[in-house]
């Protein structure tokens, strides 16, 4: 059964080194008009979007949401999470390849020991839809909580 489905067509026009694409018709219309280019992936952004940062801001969004429900079912709420995510786009036999996701998570929370959220990221990671999709990917952890 179908939790949820989203969409988003991309429009391209021109080569691949000198062409440009444009995201649109996505579900919420919060990413349409977003640009993308060979160049703003590769290079520098110059205010554009690339497949790689929107796959970060997937990453990073999912794990949050993993890892606050892990957390709320020990009994707490974070007073903050932050959750980063860098996903890289590597040169693997001369094709270009999606390897890694590297998350980094800090945390404030206030009654649970140490161990309860090494546990509760654990248990994230593997409940993460996204985690799971990239499971061919190497996906890191790296998890620190703040006391407060």
């Amino acid at each position: 059964m179908t939790i949820a489905e989203r969409t988003a067509t991309t429009t391209w026009t021109g080569s691949l080194p000198g062409g440009a694409g444009t995201i649109g018709a996505t579900s919420s219309g919060a990413l349409d008009g977003q640009a993308v280019t060979w160049a703003s992936r590769t290079e520098r952004p110059d205010g554009k979007t690339s497949p790689e940062e929107l796959l970060a801001a997937a990453h990073s969004s999912c794990f949050s949401m993993a890892l606050t429900l892990k957390l709320g079912e020990r009994g707490v709420e974070p007073t903050e999470l932050r959750v980063s995510a860098a996903v890289a786009l590597e040169d693997v036999g001369g094709v270009p390849t999606i390897t890694t996701s590297k998350l980094t998570v800090t945390a404030r929370i206030d009654g649970l020991e140490v161990a309860g959220f090494r546990a509760a990221v654990d248990e994230a990671a593997k409940l993460c839809p996204v985690s799971r999709l990239f499971a061919g990917a190497k996906v890191t952890v790296e998890a620190e909580e703040l006391l407060s």
